[in-house]
């Protein structure tokens, strides 16, 4: 009799120790996500990818380096957007030999309101060319244009 109370006291530890290990896994995903990993930078979503990072980053010395010298040198003088409300994914690319196409879309956060968060979405495209071997930006949505040639203010 004994034998036959232990039984369901095993099987319910056993039962418990499972659900354990199930939570633990979940946490260790959930918490493991971070960042989410790099393209590889001969790709042409590769240098998307760090261009836009650089450009939410604050960078822009960093991002110029992904872009065409007539990309760096040939734009209007403007005030960018704050970039702390995008999101950009990736939705596909078209890569030809000496040019690239990145299809993005980008999510533009307006903070909260009486419904929740504000958001609207867009699809947009990077033009990227080939020079040299390497990959580089010839233009980029608006929202991650940087302008590298304007005056310094004081």
């Amino acid at each position: 009799m004994d034998a036959a109370a232990g039984r369901p006291n095993r099987i319910l530890v056993i039962i418990l120790a499972i659900i354990a290990v199930l939570a633990v896994a979940a946490l260790a995903v959930v918490f493991s996500r971070g960042e989410p990993a790099l393209l590889d930078e001969s790709t042409p979503q590769g240098v998307v990818q760090r261009y836009s990072a650089a450009v939410l980053d604050g960078d822009e010395a960093a991002a110029a380096g992904y872009l065409t010298e007539n990309a760096r040198t040939q734009c209007l003088d403007f005030e960018r957007a704050p970039t702390d409300n995008l999101r950009i994914t990736l939705i596909s690319t078209t890569e030809r030999e000496t040019s690239a196409d990145v299809h993005v879309l980008v999510v533009v956060s307006n903070g909260g309101g009486p419904f929740g968060n504000s958001e609207y979405e867009m699809e947009d495209v990077f033009d990227l060319v080939k020079t040299d071997g390497k990959w580089l930006i010839q233009s980029a949505p608006l929202q991650l244009r940087i302008c590298t040639n304007r005056p310094v203010k004081p």
